[in-house]
């Protein structure tokens, strides 16, 4: 691809602007406020989220994941306890989310420590999945090297005979994680690459909201 044809590519942000007096005191609230104004835009899953992990290796590993809750402590997602993310959150249990929704122009970026959700928490999530994601919690021992499809369609139909008629438990290996935050930032795309950029900063047990030169 030809540097030029990338250089020239650009867009000028033009939608919305952002100030200190327009957002809401609690960063949970105005993600909040911010997601439903996303899904009212439409966007293409306004859940999904790059989680970024860092690895033994010492190199920052991302991947999109899709938010499913948020709670007074922070947002939550669900995986393979033994996937490349769950590895490196066993040693380095701090992650980055960062949701970019392009309609709207906007990015929200989450840095903060991570805990596993309680087993109740990832059995209750994991009761209302579809049953062919239920399935496939057993099937994928995911980031493992496999040889081919053929082998996923081999072990699926053996889960599906060993749960035939009755409900699909969750897997010991798959569950939630819950990222609670020390740090979330807004961004809303402004002319000029001037954005306006609103974080929010965990200080003494409270929230300090501050302006960031973009």
């Amino acid at each position: 691809m030809a540097s030029t044809k990338l250089a020239n590519l650009r867009k000028d942000y033009t939608l919305n602007g952002l100030s200190k007096q327009d957002v809401l005191e609690n960063p949970f609230k105005q993600f909040e406020k911010w997601f439903e104004e996303a899904q009212s835009a439409e966007v293409i899953e306004p859940n999904g989220m790059v989680v970024s992990t860092l690895g033994e290796d010492g190199y920052p590993h991302g991947r999109v994941v899709l938010l499913k809750e948020v709670d007074s402590a922070g947002f939550l997602f669900y995986t393979n306890y033994n996937s490349h993310k769950g590895a490196d959150l066993n040693i380095h249990p701090v992650a980055s989310l960062t949701f970019w929704w392009a309609e709207l122009e906007r990015q929200v970026r989450i840095i903060g420590t991570v805990e596993k959700v309680t087993e109740a928490e990832s059995d209750a999530y994991f009761s209302i999945r579809p049953r062919g994601s239920q399935l496939g919690a057993w099937v994928s021992e995911q980031s493992q090297i496999i040889e081919n499809r053929a082998f996923l369609s081999e072990k699926l139909a053996q889960i599906e005979q060993k749960f035939a008629e009755k409900p699909v438990p969750r897997p010991p290996h798959w569950g939630g994680y819950r990222v609670i935050p020390k740090e979330i930032e807004f961004w809303q795309g402004r002319p000029s690459r001037l954005h306006d950029r609103i974080r929010y900063r965990m200080e003494n047990d409270n929230w300090k909201i501050e302006r960031l030169s973009p």
